[in-house]
């Protein structure tokens, strides 16, 4: 875990958020399937791995009042939470390793866009799973975007684990039934394209 945080630590020392190949000006991808599935504005959500990410903006921007987000690096958190500034202060920040993370809120969304692809082997995959379970309630949303199968094989010079929605859901298991799939071009600051794929699962049994 503490070789991770080093790494997340040392990219958000080094860059912008805006140099990093993730940014995001608006998450259109994620509000959409937010939308999709019909979160009120007083549902509690989180965003795993949102880091310097500006869905925090959006939610907030768009009525959303109990708004989480959980990251590694508690310099890529700061960025959001100076950018936000007064706003900033209703968002809960999580700084954690999602795989060793005790919830203690029982979530209407788990969001994580290209967190839970950096999870290459299969135990941190199911530890993972197993937070999720914890953290999500029955009928929640969960809405996982990772590289797609034909997309980067590294991201921020780490390996990742590439998914579609059939890996995605023999990863999650039975109690994940799987309510929308598609994927997403995504374009980085300095113009390429990297295919990610999106995968929405209604939380359905313990």
């Amino acid at each position: 875990m503490s070789d991770r945080r080093d790494h997340w630590e040392h990219v958000y020392s080094a860059k912008a958020e805006t140099d990093v190949s993730w940014f995001q000006d608006v998450p259109t991808p994620s509000l959409d399937l937010l939308a999709i599935v019909g979160v009120a504005k007083g549902d509690p959500i989180i965003d795993i791995g949102g880091g310097a990410s500006r869905l925090v903006d959006g939610l907030l921007a768009a009525g959303f009042f109990d708004v989480s987000v959980l990251d590694l690096s508690a310099r890529a958190l700061a960025v959001a939470r100076d950018r936000l500034g007064e706003a900033g202060g209703d968002v809960n920040w999580i700084t954690a390793d999602v795989i060793g993370w005790e919830p203690r809120t029982a979530y209407a969304v788990w969001h994580d866009r290209a967190a839970f692809h950096f999870l290459t082997a299969e135990r941190e995959q199911q530890a993972y799973v197993g937070v999720m379970k914890q953290a999500l309630k029955i009928g929640g949303h969960a809405i996982i975007g990772t590289f797609a199968p034909d997309g980067p094989e590294k991201c921020s010079g780490l390996p990742v684990a590439r998914h579609d929605a059939e890996s995605l859901s023999r990863t999650f298991g039975a109690g994940f039934v799987l309510i929308d799939s598609r994927t997403h071009d995504h374009v980085t600051p300095w113009g390429s394209t990297q295919r990610f794929q999106f995968s929405t699962f209604r939380r359905d049994a313990l």
